[in-house]
């Protein structure tokens, strides 16, 4: 019986790679360069202009303030919030080190992501379908609203994307070349999915769905090596999302409703127009290019957002760059659903160079034509996010008027601490007055305040007051600091910015 195996397992394996050395001859070595390197030429010059332009916005200044502080007080501070999110700050902070801090320097990392990703996905869509349909996959990637704007943000979702896409394709070809050295790359794949982000552990189940077909198809091997990398590949996730899921609080503000599902098209993918061509089209692929080859990405693509829809009360996790993922799924199924909607209406489906000629006119227009469409929300992407106070202009405001001595403080939303804390970040800075406990001695992003603010304003002349309060600009304020501002300076200089306004104040003459 033992050796009976061994020969079934010997023949699988010897299956697996003749397929594979088949297919790789008739592809030509060209090919899969040609596949990968295009999709990311364009994912770079869609993502790369402008990618300091836009000023950082609140998840960003957390991702900066996260990667600037010591590694004790970032021990400390994911003890409260964002432990989910660890490692990426660890990268970041090494990275910051190197590059600096300027909105550019922190959001490479996610530009060249997605870059890469773009090329991952045209060699998924050829090892998946044929190299078209990967081709056309990577391009219509680059070309996707959502991925020049997470390619703007110094946040992990971009990573994400990319080792998510990594870890179906290793796993893809541990399948077709069954190999320890195959099954050693996918389980650390694995491990960087989940220490991108949780929810992308949620590509896993499409894997398991390849892994039974290959059961099914003869190879007995392949579900053990599955078990075991996905077992060691999580064990250092596990933990971190244990202690995620008693932080989920700070998320807890997001209850997923109808209109949120509504909208999930265009949210994921930008514009209400590009989501319904790629979702039609995904709709066209799973109908006409098969069920072995689409359940895979369909898997992929549907069970994420709604699983996380379904727990929205309890996780929250229904949230577009958490879903940002999937986006690829999507994209491979609609590019076969593209390149067999070219293949019929070229010569009625013909199998002849004059029809491949033809289908690939028409995909290529059809990538034109997406592009024609979509390019023009792609650079407003690149713009401010439209309800983000300015804080940058409010840093060049508080810069060119302040003197030795001034303080500064704060009201409202929007982390106004830790966003002037980054806009201030170089040269000289009004002091922060009000500040009892600093947020590396709270383990938070916010500071504690001190208990009593007219004792804290003692010996200060100027003050610089910095308000996201909507109407006035002591709105929601302590009745504390609010009479201890009022009763003691007078309101010398005010200017009002998009959602923020700097009053300078000086202290009245007794």
């Amino acid at each position: 019986m033992t050796c009976s195996i061994v020969d079934r397992v010997v023949r699988s394996l010897r299956t697996a790679r003749s397929g594979a050395a088949d297919r790789s001859a008739g592809d030509g070595r060209w090919v899969p360069v040609l596949v990968f390197l295009l999709p990311v030429g364009v994912a770079l010059a869609c993502v790369l202009p402008g990618i300091g332009h836009r000023q950082l916005w609140r998840d960003e200044h957390d991702t900066w303030w996260a990667s600037s502080i010591r590694y004790a007080d970032l021990g400390l501070l994911i003890q409260h919030v964002d432990v989910v999110v660890a490692p990426f700050y660890a990268l970041m902070h090494v990275w910051t080190a190197l590059a600096g801090t300027s909105p550019a320097a922190l959001r490479l990392p996610q530009g060249l992501a997605m870059a890469v990703s773009a090329g991952l996905l045209g060699l998924l869509g050829r090892q998946m379908f044929t190299p078209r349909t990967g081709l056309v996959a990577g391009l219509l990637f680059a070309l996707v609203p959502t991925v020049t704007r997470y390619g703007h943000e110094a946040r992990p979702y971009a990573f994400a994307v990319l080792f998510s896409l990594l870890a179906t394709l290793l796993l893809l070809r541990a399948l077709e070349r069954p190999t320890l050295k195959g099954w050693a790359l996918y389980t650390p794949a694995i491990t960087l999915t989940g220490l991108s982000h949780p929810v992308a552990l949620c590509v896993v189940a499409a894997h398991a769905v390849a892994v039974l077909r290959a059961r099914r198809g003869g190879d007995h091997v392949a579900h053990w090596a599955f078990g075991c990398a996905v077992v060691m590949g999580t064990s250092a996730v596990v933990p971190m999302i244990a202690k995620g899921s008693e932080q989920a609080g700070r998320i807890a503000w997001h209850n997923a409703t109808v209109r949120d599902l509504t909208t999930y098209p265009m949210e994921l993918f930008g514009t209400w127009f590009s989501g319904a061509v790629v979702m039609g089209l995904g709709v066209v692929g799973l109908l006409t290019a098969g069920r072995k080859a689409v359940v895979v990405p369909a898997v992929w693509a549907v069970l994420p957002p709604v699983l996380t829809f379904l727990t929205s009360d309890l996780f929250h996790l229904f949230l577009p760059g958490y879903l940002l993922f999937t986006v690829p799924a999507w994209l491979l199924l609609a590019a076969a659903g593209a390149v067999r909607c070219a293949d019929v209406l070229a010569f009625g489906g013909r199998t002849g160079h004059l029809g491949r000629v033809a289908g690939g006119v028409l995909v290529t227009g059809a990538v034109a034509g997406f592009a024609f469409q979509v390019l023009p929300t792609v650079a407003t992407v690149r713009q401010d996010l439209p309800g983000e106070p300015d804080f940058a202009a409010a840093g060049r405001i508080v810069t060119a008027g302040q003197r030795p001595g001034d303080g500064i403080v704060y009201n409202g939303d929007f982390g106004a601490r830790t966003a002037m804390a980054y806009e201030l970040r170089e040269g000289a800075r009004p002091k922060d007055v009000l500040m009892k406990l600093t947020p590396q001695q709270t383990g938070r992003y916010t500071a504690d305040e001190c208990d009593v603010p007219a004792a804290c304003l003692v010996g200060r002349r100027r003050l610089w007051l910095v308000s996201t309060a909507a109407g006035s600009t002591r709105s929601g304020m302590r009745a504390s600091t609010a009479a201890a501002l009022a009763g003691r300076f007078t309101v010398v200089h005010t200017k009002r910015l998009h959602n923020l306004t700097v009053q300078l104040l000086e202290r009245r003459n007794r």
